[in-house]
């Protein structure tokens, strides 16, 4: 699915594993803004996305949900679990077989896309502006989109090439091998 032909609609619905084991749906989450993020264990683009998002969540008082979709194949169970603890997160959703990220068509990690509390997608692409020739970012776009939701406006933009390290697909269930 092209990512253009969902914004503003309904997102698509999907239920994944966290790395607990635990069943999550997105469509038990109405009423309240989501942020899906396609993230990885091992891209740095990810792991500065982390300790932004924290920032953000802390100032948004809990009003947010942050959902972590570790769908690269390559990234067995026990490299997410380690990353997972290592950075202190609270909620990684595995997508093993990249069925949710082909659902969203993400492209990289990060990629995030911002549900309102009505389910409807409202922003997808990049988190910032920044990318390997500009390090230091100019504008915040996830941030952006999440309050201006939050203040009862639509993001603009709606979206933003996403930047980071591409999600890796694969035909193959993966392996612990570390």
């Amino acid at each position: 699915m092209d990512p253009l032909t969902i914004i503003n609609q309904l997102a698509p619905d999907f239920e994944l594993l966290d790395l607990q084991g635990r069943l999550h749906r997105l469509s038990e989450r109405s009423g309240a803004i989501t942020i899906l993020n396609f993230w990885s264990a091992d891209c740095p683009w990810s792991e500065r996305t982390d300790r932004l998002m924290a920032g953000w969540l802390e100032a948004w008082g809990g009003s947010i949900a942050l959902w972590r979709i570790a769908a690269n194949a390559n990234e067995p169970p026990g490299v997410l679990v380690r990353a997972a603890l290592e950075r202190s997160l609270d909620l990684v959703l595995h997508d093993p077989y990249q069925e949710v990220a082909d659902l969203y068509a993400a492209q990289t990690t990060p990629h995030v896309f911002v549900i309102d509390a009505q389910g409807i997608l409202r922003y997808q692409g990049a988190v910032d502006d920044v990318t390997f020739r500009q390090r230091t970012p100019t504008r915040y776009y996830l941030q952006e989109a999440v309050e201006a939701l939050l203040a009862g406006e639509l993001p603009d933009p709606a979206e933003a090439p996403p930047y980071g390290c591409t999600v890796v697909r694969g035909f193959f269930h993966p392996q612990e091998t570390g």
